[in-house]
């Protein structure tokens, strides 16, 4: 899903630079070299970052907390009570839908915002919504 979303930005990237091929002609030497960085930055990101995402992204749920880790050079680890659990949303896009998967969002009581996970199996995201929901619902602490 994330390497189909990366080709997806590149063709929308490439439209853009055939338009501009189209209607500038004059200075070649710019759009060639505007040409290579795009190839080996857009060719980098898509061979790159959909591996990257997976090795970095992970979660847990339990009964008494869920578990996040995300992120690129940044890194965020996030661990949020399930007492804290205000909502717990289902998405799936077009692409997710495609490959049959789904992304589980759980907003909190935090300023931090919503712990966010990606790319499950569409089955597993229902399983996981139904759980945690159960579990808020049965947790009788603020955890303030």
């Amino acid at each position: 899903m994330w390497t189909v979303e990366a080709l997806i930005v590149m063709a929308v990237l490439l439209a853009g630079q055939v338009v501009w091929w189209w209607f500038d002609r004059d200075d070649m030497v710019w759009r060639w070299v505007v040409a290579l960085l795009w190839l080996v930055l857009g060719g980098g990101y898509v061979l790159v970052m959909p591996r990257w995402r997976y090795r970095v992204h992970r979660w847990e749920a339990t009964s008494q907390a869920i578990y996040t880790q995300r992120g690129w050079f940044n890194q965020e680890r996030r661990i949020a009570p399930v007492s804290r659990v205000q909502t717990v949303d289902l998405h799936r896009g077009p692409i997710a839908q495609a490959f049959r998967l789904a992304s589980v969002t759980v907003t909190t009581a935090s300023a931090a915002g919503p712990l966010r996970i990606e790319g499950l199996d569409a089955e597993e995201a229902r399983r996981l919504v139904d759980v945690l929901t159960a579990a808020a619902v049965a947790e009788t602490g603020d955890a303030t």
